[in-house]
Order: structure tokens, then C-alpha cells, then sequence
């Protein structure tokens, strides 16, 4: 088992997990629908939570205490978790514009934006399996976040398979609005990408986030990908940055809802994966190795790699048999879900 997801818990855990997915599903939908949504979900909410995160660096350093004990500034303050934030919340922007007409968002040479801000968000993840790798090779170490972190091999599999990902991308121009203006399409992005991408998303939270992946790993890429393949065809790209943008702002103001306190005390929503071999986080010493299980995140990481391996091959074969250039023209144009999502273009 991936989790430990099982005893008294259990329940609260499970319930969690799908409250966090049917919110992050319900609060995509708020915001694709109407101006107003996504005005409240990606500029409001955003400016208010902006002055909050300035206040408390402000406070923590001239020494005040509400700041120095405030959730997000002990457990959220590392680099990664801001970077992920804002670089989302850009592609929530950027996708309004596109789908709307804002500005450049009508111009032609803005459509690749999505390709692009999507590559600098997995870039950022890659950055930080090769940052685990190197400070905690085989051993444990705390994580700006006090999340204690295991490193090896995996890290290194999954932030090739990120790269790898990145070119997996297909068609960079062929972005649209939909005939209803509710989205933002990218047909040629169809279930191939949205796969191997949860595949290695997953492996990467699992790697990095273990405290959190239950969450961000699990309802945060379920969310985006129900709605892609149930009623939203061809706009996984647009849910996906929604839903991110969401769930960070949330976790980045209320992490103890997911993770472990640094006294040892946990919600009874948080969720430990399987790397913390007894299912607590007692015991850990900094450079050691008892207590850890990395198999599982091995193994997801070497799924990672694989599946974006074959998907690349594909469209290498795909390209090659066309005479196409593949980020340059519709790849999967004989797929049903590309044909029923650019009939909503």
C-alpha cells in the first residue's frame, strides 16, 4: 500500500481526501464559468493572500511572534511552495486571457504561453527532485518546510521523467477558446499527456511532498482529470492550473490540515505514505536511514520514467510516419477525445 490509510483513522482520512477533491472539482467550476468567478478565485483571493504572506515575512523579521509561530511561516515558507503558487496562479491569468480575449491573449504569437508556463511549473518540480537527491542521498534531512525528506535514485528517475514530460507536449499553437467562452482548449492534449503527466506529478509529490501527497497527489490530479475526461473535454490544461492555484493558496494558509506539527501532533486528516516505515515520524535523525522505505516511491518513480518514454516514442513515431514537426501541428488528430474536443472550438 502507497499510504498508511488504515485503523482509526482511516476514515477521516478517506472522507478528507474526497472532500478535498469534490471542493477543488465544484470551486474549478465556479471559476471557469464566469468572469466574475475567476476574477474573485485568481485576482481577489490572491491580492488579499499576497498582503497576508508580505505581512507575516515583515513581521517574522523584526521578531514578532504571531508572525515567527504563524502556520505558513514555519511549515510553507520554502521557496518551492511560493514559486508553485504564483507560477499557477500565471497560468490561470494568462489561460483567462486566451479564452477571453484580454489583451494579448488574442494574438497569435501568445498562444504557446500554456506550453511555456506549463514547462517552467514542471521545471520547478524537477528542480526540487534533483534538490532532494543531493542533500539527502540514501539518508534523511529536515526540508526548509520541516517536512523530513528521504533522496536516491527515485529523485533522479522522476526529474528525468519531468523532463521528458515537458516534450510530451504536443501542438503548442493550437490553443483556443471554446465556442462558449467557458474555456480555454488544447485539443492535442488529450488523455496521453494528461496520463503520463499524472503519473509523474504523482511520483513527484510522493518524492517531495510526502506529507501532503495524499492530497496533491491523489485529489488534486484526480480533479482536473475527472472533469477533463467526464464533461470538459479538450480544457484539462485550464482545470489543472485552476485547481492548483486553489489547493496552494489553501495549504499555504492552513498546512496543518495535512501535515504532521513539528511537536509531533497531526490532524486527523493527515495522511503519511509508506516512506515513513512505521506510519509515524518519531525516530527520524538527521543523515540517517532507519525508519525509511523509499520502495514505493522507486517504484512510482521508475512508472514515472517509462510511461513518458513510451509516450515520447509515440510521438517520435507518430511524427516521423506524418512528416510532421509535432509541436508545430496536431498529433493525435485520430483520437476521439481530440475530435470531441476541438468540435467545441
Amino acid at each position: 500500500m502507497l499510504f498508511h490509510v488504515y485503523g482509526d483513522m482511516a476514515a477521516y482520512q478517506w472522507i478528507a481526501m474526497l472532500g478535498v477533491l469534490v471542493g477543488l472539482i465544484l470551486l474549478n467550476e465556479f471559476a471557469r464559468k464566469t468572469k466574475f468567478g475567476g476574477a474573485v478565485m485568481f485576482f481577489a483571493v490572491p491580492a488579499i493572500l499576497t498582503v497576508y504572506f508580505v505581512a507575516i515575512q515583515i513581521g517574522a523579521a523584526t521578531g514578532a511572534e504571531w508572525a515567527l509561530n504563524n502556520q505558513t511561516y514555519i511549515y510553507m515558507n520554502g521557496w518551492f511552495h511560493y514559486a508553485k503558487l504564483y507560477a499557477a496562479l500565471a497560468g490561470c491569468i494568462g489561460f483567462m486571457m486566451i479564452k477571453y480575449g484580454w489583451g494579448i491573449g488574442k494574438q497569435h504569437w501568445f498562444k504557446p504561453f500554456p506550453f511555456v508556463i506549463v514547462a517552467i511549473n514542471i521545471l520547478i518540480a524537477v528542480a526540487s527532485d534533483f534538490e532532494t537527491a543531493i542533500k539527502g542521498w540514501n539518508s534523511w534531512f529536515l526540508s526548509p518546510e520541516q517536512v523530513w525528506l528521504y533522496g536516491g535514485w527515485h529523485n533522479v528517475m522522476n526529474g528525468i521523467a519531468g523532463i521528458l514530460n515537458i516534450f510530451c507536449m504536443t501542438a503548442w499553437w493550437s490553443v483556443y477558446s471554446s465556442k462558449d467562452k467557458t474555456d480555454m482548449l488544447w485539443p492535442d492534449m488529450t488523455w496521453v499527456y494528461i496520463l503520463v503527466y499524472d503519473v509523474w506529478n504523482f511520483a513527484y509529490t510522493y518524492n517531495c511532498l510526502p506529507t501532503h501527497s495524499w492530497f496533491c497527489g491523489i485529489a488534486l490530479l484526480l480533479a482536473p482529470t475527472v472533469a477533463a475526461i467526464c464533461w470538459n473535454k479538450g480544457a484539462w490544461i485550464q482545470n489543472r492550473a485552476n485547481t492548483l492555484a486553489i489547493w496552494c493558496m489553501f495549504a499555504q494558509v492552513y498546512p496543518l490540515f495535512q501535515c504532521t506539527a513539528l511537536d509531533g501532533s497531526s490532524s486527523k486528516w493527515a495522511t503519511l505514505p509508506t516512506l515513513y516505515a512505521d506510519g509515524t515520524l518519531n525516530g527520524i535523525v538527521e543523515g540517517g536511514s532507519a525508519n525509511a522505505d523509499p520502495t514505493a516511491m522507486t517504484v512510482v518513480s521508475a512508472l514515472a520514467l517509462l510511461v513518458n518514454i513510451i509516450a515520447l516514442g509515440y510521438i517520435i513515431y507518430e511524427s516521423k510516419r506524418r512528416h510532421i514537426n509535432p509541436y508545430k501541428e496536431d498529433v493525435f488528430v485520430n483520437q476521439k477525445y481530440y475530435k470531441d474536443a476541438a468540435a467545441r472550438i
